[in-house]
């Protein structure tokens, strides 16, 4: 056969298995739909590609079996991902929260892995539409651009989030096709809308921002909340998105350093003459603390009243009536079962030959890098796995 593996899709997974499996001596195909390869990671991190997070563990992830991360991560960590970094001389910094960025673009990180490819002779197809993957003794993809044969076929076209950069669901169409099950795929990382009763309300703060502790179920997320005209994003609100299931409500706690009850008594004895929404701007944005608060003195408002606002700020209820979608996803929930794969390998257990890696399997990361380190792990697992 003229290739040893045929990789469809050409993003940070399809990539990474790419150019492990190339250093191994076989003989790689990688085709993809776009122009260029790379799309989502050109976006990444407001174009300088926040390529992982050095707390990268099985924690930082959500899967139907949250242990099967962790064979793939444990082998390939962030360390690993910084030596090839270094290796290429890309200048990078950390930020909040162990969030890795380039210092200059994340074009640097795209040129890296098509370098590493075609030091080890990766043979790129771009503008290359598939049609058709059949097998009989070996996979064959049947594209625009002709047949293509191999012993090994890797799924790896990610999910359904921001299908202006090309995302489809090929990889779930060609599960299904193999008779793999498939988590339903929902939007992660993704902005939370609210139902026409509140909209006013919401739009009306717009563009206001503030630390906050998002809460759905059992998963907390401090982080930064930011009104939107149609309803709340931020990080916490994406981390927190994802967790969320339908028809839950959201729970915010808008004050998380301070005892508001304690700390609102404590000032309408200290200054009984100053404005509602003088003391409430103390803690709060303006804009939130006029909305909120008003003009009547501390020593005016009933102390159960000033216990009630206390309480809402401290466990604010957000009930969503729905999410932005894939359009405005970072990721996508659900994907390719994993009880379907090795977790060593990635492969089907199935279906010797085909293996599945990155956002195309149910495995989904926190904001922050998490999904990028989850994409080099499950591709450098799948290339040091493919077999000629």
């Amino acid at each position: 056969m003229q290739y040893d593996a045929i990789i469809i899709g050409a993003g940070a997974a399809g990539l990474m298995c790419a150019m492990t499996a190339g250093a191994r001596g076989r003989r790689v195909l990688l085709l993809d739909h776009n122009s260029y390869a790379g799309a989502k990671i050109l976006i990444s991190g407001g174009g300088r590609c926040n390529f992982t997070n050095i707390g990268t563990g099985p924690q930082n992830f959500i899967s139907e079996n949250p242990h099967f991360a962790r064979s793939a991560l444990s082998r390939y960590t962030p360390d690993d991902f910084l030596k090839l970094i270094a290796k290429h001389q890309i200048a990078w910094h950390e930020k909040t929260l162990g969030q890795l960025f380039c210092d200059g673009s994340a074009r640097q990180i795209v040129k890296m892995l098509l370098d590493e490819c075609s030091a080890v002779g990766v043979e790129i197809k771009l503008n290359c539409k598939i049609t058709g993957v059949k097998k009989s003794d070996h996979f064959v993809v049947e594209t625009s651009l002709g047949k293509f044969a191999a012993p090994s076929l890797v799924l790896a076209t990610g999910g359904l989030s921001i299908p202006k950069m090309g995302a489809t669901g090929f990889a779930y169409e060609i599960a299904k096709q193999f008779g793999l099950n498939v988590i339903t795929p929902k939007p992660g990382l993704v902005p939370l809308r609210v139902d026409l009763k509140e909209l006013e309300f919401y739009s009306s703060l717009s563009g206001v921002s503030l630390p906050a502790i998002a809460q759905a179920g059992a998963a907390r997320f401090a982080e930064g909340i930011l009104f939107t005209h149609r309803g709340l994003s931020g990080p916490a609100i994406l981390q927190a998105s994802s967790y969320l299931a339908e028809g839950e409500a959201l729970t915010l706690d808008m004050l998380p350093s301070i005892d508001a009850a304690q700390v609102f008594k404590e000032r309408k004895h200290a200054r009984p003459k100053i404005a509602l929404k003088t003391m409430l701007a103390e803690f709060l944005p303006q804009r939130l603390a006029q909305s909120l608060g008003s003009d009547m003195p501390l020593d005016k408002v009933p102390a159960a009243d000033l216990q009630t606002l206390a309480t809402r700020l401290k466990s604010w209820v957000m009930r969503p009536d729905g999410t932005e979608g894939f359009a405005k996803a970072e990721v996508t929930t659900g994907g390719i079962d994993t009880d379907t794969l090795s977790s060593k390998t990635m492969e089907v257990k199935s279906v010797p030959g085909l293996y599945a890696i990155g956002e195309a399997v149910d495995v989904t990361g926190w904001l922050g890098g998490y999904n990028f380190q989850w994409a080099w792990a499950s591709g450098h697992a799948a290339g040091e796995a493919l077999v000629s």
